[in-house]
């Protein structure tokens, strides 16, 4: 809700009334106190020719630790920009990025290489990137460690155990060429966690799988998210893979737009049943995107007039209203 100068909010009538007194400022409160990933009013700006490209537009993101959520947006939408940020492969032109209490855009080049090295993990859409081909399933499992200076018997014992995790122990001498699709990506999840990281991003994961075997790697997922605690992000545009998850970030116009959170339940009956509650995201500024069905249904173009109810506030057409003069008939009539 914006207030103007004097500290008056519009009526549905479009008639001021007065809100609280402003006090003087007070210092600011930390927010996001606790959270791992944290994304405060973010801004990605790239130069094509002598053009300038606004990929993300103030977003604003918390993802605590142990979540396993999914960003969900169109192509062009910046979810792709957001990724490559978070996974220190670009800095921010404005804005705040903190990861595991790691802040993106102060940190180096190297500092970066340490970052992703050390903190993150990451699984890409083509399998053909995540393996080394000419390397087992347990030597490509066991580079990351290699490349940290973990020790050759705590490399083996590790790689051993990640490899039993995903259920491919038997696989660990067959080279990417001998394994399925599937299997190449469980093994790149295995490898995304040799040296166990804060967090793992996914970028489309399952984009070149068919259903059934991104059926059994989100499973390995969310089993991998349960048993070592480690926080979770799927980038997607599939909205089947979000699913998948317990809480959904749409991104949209570089901002996010809406959250979809899922929880079980259980009926009288005893059937279990998942329940979705899609929400609107408010800002730092008090902006929120309306989702794009809404807008269309009602007509909504260019503004809307605010009502302030006891309990929630109303969004109404601007409809033309010439020849009655009474702004209060305009929003019956609304």
């Amino acid at each position: 809700m914006t207030q103007d100068s004097t500290g008056a909010v519009p009526s549905a009538a479009g008639v001021p009334t007065l809100g609280p007194t402003r006090a003087a400022p007070q210092p600011r409160t930390p927010r996001y106190v606790g959270a791992l990933i944290v994304c405060d009013n973010l801004v990605r700006i790239y130069k094509v020719a002598n053009l300038e490209v606004v990929a993300l537009q103030g977003l604003d993101l918390q993802v605590d630790a142990g979540e396993f959520i999914a960003l969900v947006g169109a192509s062009g939408s910046g979810k792709s920009t957001l990724l490559n940020i978070l996974g220190g492969l670009d800095v921010p032109s404005a804005g705040r990025a903190v990861v595991a209490g790691h802040v993106l855009g102060e940190m180096g080049r190297g500092e970066r290489t340490d970052y992703r090295r050390r903190v993150i993990g990451f699984v890409w859409q083509q399998t053909a990137r995540n393996l080394v081909p000419y390397l087992t399933a347990r030597q490509n499992v066991e580079l990351p460690m290699l490349l940290n200076g973990v020790g050759r018997r705590e490399r083996e014992q590790r790689a051993g155990d990640l490899l039993s995790r995903i259920g491919l122990a038997e696989r660990a001498d067959h080279r990417p060429e001998r394994l399925s699709g599937g299997e190449q990506q469980r093994i790149a999840i295995a490898v995304a966690l040799a040296n166990q990281p804060a967090v793992l991003f996914a970028d489309e994961p399952t984009g070149e799988l068919d259903t059934a075997t991104a059926r059994e790697v989100f499973e390995l997922l969310r089993t991998v998210n349960h048993e070592l605690g480690v926080t979770i992000v799927v980038v997607t545009h599939d909205p089947k893979v979000s699913e998948q998850v317990s809480r959904t970030i749409a991104i949209r116009d570089g901002r996010t737009s809406s959250e979809t959170l899922r929880r079980r339940a259980v009926s009288e009956e005893g059937d279990h049943h998942v329940i979705s509650e899609e929400y609107a995201v408010l800002d730092r500024v008090g902006r929120l995107q309306l989702p794009r069905g809404h807008v269309e249904a009602l007509g909504l173009a260019r503004r809307v007039r605010l009502a302030l109810e006891p309990d929630h506030i109303s969004v109404w057409p601007d409809r033309d209203r010439s020849g009655d003069g009474d702004d209060a008939g305009g929003a019956r009539d609304a």
